[in-house]
């Protein structure tokens, strides 16, 4: 970013132009769209943009970063609710809200998401991972009995990460072979039925 903006004009000049490339980039995808696309969506110069971007790739990083700011935002209010659910309502929980979230707004952030995570954009999600982890040592906190079972990071690796794009995969379909719901359901047994078995050996 150029320069931060000061004044309360300013700063909706600049939240206009990260709206302006999320849905550029919603509905473009990121490879065609140049800086005079988003200054006209935006409602002013490509000159404007400048005051406040060094370039359009500047521009794009900063879209992405709200993304994952909201994204951050929805999960942190679901925290202290999920610890104390079991593992399957702890999933269905976080996975239903995250799919709302993606839908809102004309499915803003979905379409968004289908092109941010085939490009660059997908390092910035960073944030998202930490507050995931976050959420998942507070668990293991909740539910001591958990943390007998082997390989924990690698675990939470797969469900952390593998969920992201298992969620944005499926509602990215046009004919999925399952329902959401189903899909929801599977992940939340497959962790809970192979905590109970693995615990289970070990008593």
């Amino acid at each position: 970013m150029a320069r931060k903006p000061k004044q309360q004009r300013s700063k909706a000049t600049v939240d206009a132009i990260i709206e302006a490339t999320l849905l550029t980039i919603a509905d473009q995808g990121p490879a065609g769209i140049t800086a005079r696309h988003i200054a006209e969506r935006a409602g002013i110069g490509v000159g404007s943009l400048y005051e406040y971007f060094d370039d359009k790739n500047a521009i794009v990083q900063a879209a992405s970063e709200r993304f994952v700011e909201d994204t951050v935002a929805m999960i942190h209010p679901l925290v202290p609710k999920m610890v104390r659910m079991d593992i399957r309502g702890a999933i269905h929980t976080l996975l239903f809200n995250f799919r709302d979230f993606l839908e809102e707004n004309n499915e803003l952030y979905l379409r968004f998401a289908r092109h941010a995570f085939s490009m660059d954009m997908v390092i910035y999600q960073a944030p998202i991972s930490r507050t995931l982890m976050d959420f998942f040592t507070q668990y293991l906190m909740h539910h001591p009995e958990l943390l007998k079972l082997p390989n924990i990071p690698g675990l939470a690796y797969f469900y952390i990460n593998g969920g992201i794009y298992t969620v944005i995969r499926h509602l990215s379909a046009r004919n999925p072979t399952q329902t959401f719901e189903e899909l929801v359901a599977v992940l939340g047994d497959t962790l809970s039925g192979y905590a109970e078995y693995t615990l289970s050996q070990k008593e």
